[in-house]
């Protein structure tokens, strides 16, 4: 198996191939890709050296998989003209999430739409979006789903290397020119991920409400959020408020979703999972299993995951596992 990762030296990049050798995926050849300031860097992976090249035409031909996390407007460009020369895409930026003819993919949740793929491109979800319908799911399969009202509490590397450095710039006393925070990040938590729209919605907010949609193939369900950024450097945490079509109890609700596939449910209240405990974990946790005292048909969960792994590059490595058949 012939793989390609554009992206290769950002976080994303960097974890997917952690992910790609932790999970054993039999890759024959690897090609990393990057922006021309990158290329040249030597990256080890599986006992061998590889030069980082910046991508070209023809670079793709021969590639089985080309994992793309450079960004959307580095998708754009190169996400077609990959298809074009053979290879699957699996583009973990948000340039090709809401396209009808692109499946957004959650291989938990609706593996099979990644098999109808007619631009030769798959897309993985926004990471918050991605732990949130892995849990949704669960419950939907058991009692169907009406509402979902979810608040999202983010990582900075969520925004990436430069979120990263401004929490520790910060931290240290130091200001940071660079950051890609409108306030200041240490200390603080800011309701605002991505520009805000003349609704007053955010961008990272209209990503949840239409990828979940899409993903659990309920385009009537209303789904709305309030996504924040907190000083914690990987993971992160989403409270969800779900109203189900038939009535579940808590006690059924955790018992489903402990079944479900890449879940891990907390057996009680007070052993819930926080973003510190479950970094560098695959897995998607939940806890605070509640019934809503005076809404009927309401739970309220919380819902943990690394979205450095399972939120972006582990997603994106088990789409290509599951397809291949590795």
């Amino acid at each position: 198996m012939h793989i390609a990762l554009l992206g290769a030296t950002g976080a994303v990049g960097r974890t997917m191939l952690q992910v790609l050798r932790e999970r054993d995926l039999p890759v024959d050849k690897l090609t990393l890709l990057a922006s021309e300031r990158s290329a040249g860097r030597e990256i080890e992976w599986n006992g061998k050296s590889y030069t980082v090249q910046a991508p070209a035409r023809g670079c793709f031909r021969g590639v089985d998989y080309a994992l793309f996390s450079a960004g959307a407007d580095r998708s754009l460009e190169w996400g077609p003209r990959a298809a074009d020369e053979g290879a699957v895409v699996v583009d973990n930026s948000s340039a090709f999430r809401t396209e009808a003819d692109v499946p957004l993919v959650v291989p938990e949740v609706n593996l099979d739409a990644a098999r109808n793929r007619p631009r030769g491109i798959i897309a993985n979800p926004n990471c918050s979006t991605i732990q949130m319908v892995v849990a949704l799911e669960a419950i939907r399969r058991a009692a169907g789903l009406t509402r979902v009202v979810a608040s999202t509490y983010q990582s900075v590397s969520g925004a990436g290397e430069t979120g990263r450095d401004a929490l520790r710039h910060e931290l240290a006393g130091q200001a940071d020119s660079h950051s890609p925070f409108a306030r200041p990040i240490a200390g603080n938590v800011l309701p605002q991920i991505g520009s805000i729209d003349g609704e007053g919605w955010t961008g990272e907010e209209r990503k949840i409400m239409q990828e979940t949609r899409k993903i659990l193939s309920l385009p009537d369900l209303a789904v709305t959020a309030t996504c924040v950024r907190v000083p914690v450097d990987v993971g992160h945490s989403v409270s969800v408020m779900a109203e189900t079509e038939r009535e579940i109890s808590a006690e059924e609700a955790l018992r489903v979703l402990a079944a479900f596939p890449g879940v891990v449910a907390s057996s009680s209240a007070d052993a819930y999972p926080t973003a510190r405990e479950i970094a560098g974990r695959d897995e998607v946790f939940v806890g605070r299993v509640r019934r809503d005292p005076f809404l009927a048909r309401t739970l309220h969960l919380w819902v943990v995951a690394d979205n450095l792994r399972k939120g972006a590059a582990t997603n994106a490595v088990q789409i290509v596992e599951e397809l291949s058949g590795a």
